[in-house]
């Protein structure tokens, strides 16, 4: 009677779960998956060395890695990408109308803008910038980061209203 070591069977389980997730999945997510599986069986399941209860063990955890796998794609959008190739922007140099009316929106913005206080022209300038809640809090030397939030909100507030209550042209 031949008689195999863990390693062995392990080995040959190696194929097996790839050949079971290829069926499933592209070669490389069940290469992927099979070291996972492989691994879990490794630092998990030490005590379980027959073949016949490997076999049913690492295709079971081998199932659970793909719907985890299919669960997390789904989550993250990834089945309704669409390569960047396939993106057809339109020029904006080419369409004159286009052109005139974000000429005008730009018009119309820079001169709510100039409307506004000091603090709004400061607190808009620096999201721009790239600063945050608490930095433009110590710049302002406000008591507390709520007291941006307000004051950012209440600057929108007046923006939108110089602006006519639209954003889009009048």
């Amino acid at each position: 009677m031949l008689v195999m070591h863990r390693d062995q069977i392990l080995a040959g389980l190696r194929e097996r779960i790839v050949a079971f997730v290829t069926l499933r999945a592209t070669r490389d997510a069940a290469q992927d998956v099979a070291q996972e599986v492989l691994l879990l069986l490794h630092e998990k399941y030490p005590h379980v060395t027959a073949l016949d209860e490997l076999v049913p063990l690492s295709l079971q955890i081998a199932r659970f890695k793909l719907l985890d796998a299919h669960r997390k794609a789904l989550r993250r959008g990834e089945y309704h990408q669409v390569p960047v190739e396939a993106l057809q922007l339109a020029d904006p140099r080419g369409n004159p109308g286009l052109e005139a009316e974000q000429k005008q929106l730009l018009e119309r913005l820079l001169t709510a803008i100039a409307a506004l206080g000091e603090r709004c022209r400061r607190l808009f300038q620096w999201k721009l910038e790239g600063k945050t809640f608490p930095e433009m809090q110590r710049l302002l030397d406000a008591p507390s980061v709520n007291t941006v939030y307000t004051w950012d909100f209440r600057c929108r507030k007046a923006l939108l209203e110089s602006m006519g209550g639209s954003w889009d042209a009048p």
